[in-house]
């Protein structure tokens, strides 16, 4: 039994990781971590947990919980984890960090685009960014996974079957994006106010969001080029999903069996990532309470370009859902174990 930890666990995305782990059969939740609840009951803080979890919530102590768990879950803000994550809590156990502290490889353009000093830089290089569809064989043998962020989930699995064949102009990506309020997490702020988000849609982040580093890194690798595109979020007033829609222009002509053939290349033994059949364009309510990647695109001949698209649960797939995918390649299980969640609907 892998005995767990978690730092952050009362935010969306840490009780979405207790929802997770109670349902796997080889994982035991051994500390609610929590600075804002501190001796509160868990199930006090989330009534859905009543009669489930009758812990109470800890203090964010990671040396000690070093010496508890086989593996910690940071589902923090920036800059936390690198703050507190050192030699000797890396020699007792493993570390999926949830926030961004070490997703980008290059100091710098964190500090830029997060504005703040990386307390912990010795240990990004050694950090593999968790896309396990992707880096799979990397993560296994981790110490410390860097947890995608949700945004940038949807958005390099989307694309990344096309920008790793070289079929389109990586200069001319445009990715547009929205996503339900849980994104922006549980903290009172005014723009997530009921009447602030109900029945309205805006842009934010303009060519500011600090996931479009994250995309351009990963999009790099797999282009085997620089990438610098226009990222624009989207704010919609749903509980959960994301969905992602870019654009690019071909460098040729190009058939819908060829680019079908990349995406099944890519991910036809993938069990998370599923490509929709021709003319299906993903939606939000069909991945939703799953792990699930919803994949499609459409070719327009007309203007040269393909619309490359994407549908997932920020809080699953993209956030605690991935980490426990994670978490189950680090120990040598299964990976879909304690996540063949079956979309909700309605």
């Amino acid at each position: 039994m892998i005995k767990a930890g978690i730092i952050g666990s009362t935010g969306y995305a840490g009780q979405e990781l207790v929802r997770l782990l109670l349902q796997h059969r080889e994982a035991e939740i051994v500390w609610y971590g929590s600075k804002s609840y501190v001796g509160k009951q868990y199930s006090e803080v989330f009534s859905n947990m009543f009669e489930l979890v009758d812990q109470k919530c800890m203090e964010d102590d990671m040396d000690a919980l070093a010496d508890a768990v086989d593996v910690i879950f940071t589902a923090t803000p920036q800059g936390l984890c690198a703050s507190i994550v050192n030699d000797e809590v890396l020699g007792k156990t493993k570390i999926i960090d949830l926030s961004a502290d070490f997703r980008i490889k290059d100091v710098s353009v964190y500090e830029a685009w997060y504005g703040i000093r990386h307390a912990g830089p010795q240990y990004i290089q050694e950090a593999v960014y968790g896309l396990c569809e992707l880096n799979r064989e990397s993560i296994k043998g981790a110490r410390i996974i860097a947890n995608p962020g949700c945004y940038p989930t949807c958005s390099i699995l989307s694309i990344y079957p096309l920008a790793k064949a070289g079929l389109i102009d990586m200069g001319t990506l445009i990715i547009d994006a929205k996503s339900g309020t849980s994104g922006a997490g549980r903290s009172a702020k005014l723009g997530n106010l009921y009447c602030e988000v109900n029945e309205n849609i805006k842009a934010y982040g303009v060519t500011t969001h600090r996931h479009t580093p994250e995309i351009e890194e990963q999009l790099s690798y797999a282009a085997g080029e620089p990438v610098c595109l226009n990222f624009t979020p989207h704010l919609v007033p749903m509980n959960r999903g994301i969905l992602v829609t870019a654009y690019a222009s071909l460098r040729r002509p190009v058939s819908y069996e060829e680019v079908k053939k990349l995406y099944d290349d890519c991910y036809g033994k993938e069990y998370f990532v599923r490509v929709l059949p021709q003319n299906v364009c993903p939606e939000t309510r069909w991945v939703e309470g799953s792990n699930f990647v919803d994949v499609g695109f459409q070719i327009d001949e007309r203007t040269n370009r393909v619309i490359m698209m994407g549908a997932m649960d920020n809080l699953v797939k993209g956030a605690a859902g991935q980490a426990v995918q994670n978490m189950n390649l680090l120990f040598g299980l299964p990976e879909k174990t304690g996540l063949e969640l079956v979309p909700m609907f309605p």
